[in-house]
């Protein structure tokens, strides 16, 4: 959508104050820790864009709370697996050769939108060290939850979200699905009979720029919206620009997401 058209469809207009408005009549505010999952073409045209939300959120949420996104950089995998857009086989070998080790300051987001790529700029956003799945956090807990991301336990049990199922953090998704819920990948990796598939990034170890391989689980987003609409508990429905957003714990969320992917294996 081109800017002039999220004018046109945006009927009044949007400032960081009024986003911090709906913020907190959605009930976040200071002292919230929230993982936020965002599209900002979704909330319509905003005095500020990108900056405005994550200014908003960070105000809102204050340094005593703690804002957390995913910033993963899915380009930093084997390419043997890439689909949009995949690359000619012959180049494999040199790419993996040649690709640039993760950094968490240069590495670039894929796929995660314009609000966590202007989230990531912060200065005071921590990224964590997994090459493939990072995540990224600003507040109180960021230090403590993005440190120790091990590369085979991406979003496990030695993972950073399993730091966050140990407190009330609630999962905001602005615009878009439940497809895109991070979290929920721990529901799989707690899974008893997972699957995983050899997977490779470019790292740096003992100072050198090295190509590690490793174990990576199974994974299958396309499930989590059915794990959303069968979850008893509340999400709440609200509007945020001009979003629809929805905001749950994610704890219960996640518990119930193992149940169910147990109860619902895959034929």
């Amino acid at each position: 959508m081109s800017e002039l058209m999220s004018i046109l469809n945006t009927p009044v207009f949007q400032s960081k104050e009024s986003l911090k408005k709906q913020l907190k009549e959605l009930g976040i505010g200071k002292s919230s820790r929230i993982m936020v999952h965002s599209s900002l073409m979704s909330m319509g045209w905003i005095a500020g864009g990108a900056q405005a939300v994550v200014e908003a959120l960070m105000e809102t949420v204050t340094e005593s709370g703690t804002i957390v996104m995913p910033s993963q950089s899915a380009d930093n995998s084997d390419p043997v697996y890439w689909m949009e857009p995949p690359i000619p086989e012959n180049w494999h070998k040199e790419l993996r050769q040649k690709l640039p080790a993760y950094d968490p300051y240069l590495s670039p987001l894929r796929g995660m939108g314009k609000i966590a790529e202007c989230f990531h700029r912060h200065p005071d956003t921590i990224r964590s060290a997994h090459p493939a799945h990072s995540l990224m956090a600003w507040g109180k807990d960021a230090e403590l939850w993005m440190c120790d991301h091990p590369l085979d336990d991406s979003f496990g049990a030695g993972s950073p979200l399993a730091k966050m199922m140990d407190a009330d953090v609630q999962i905001l998704l602005i615009g878009v699905g439940f497809d895109t819920c991070t979290a929920l990948h721990y529901a799989e990796y707690a899974q008893d009979h997972r699957t995983t598939s050899p997977q490779g990034a470019a790292i740096t170890r003992n100072g050198q720029r090295v190509w590690q391989r490793f174990e990576c689980v199974d994974m299958d987003s396309d499930r989590f919206p059915d794990i959303a609409k069968d979850y008893p508990d509340e999400i709440k429905i609200s509007q945020l620009g001009q979003a629809e957003v929805k905001l749950v714990y994610m704890r219960p969320l996640v518990e119930f997401g193992i149940e169910w992917l147990q109860k619902n294996k895959k034929q």
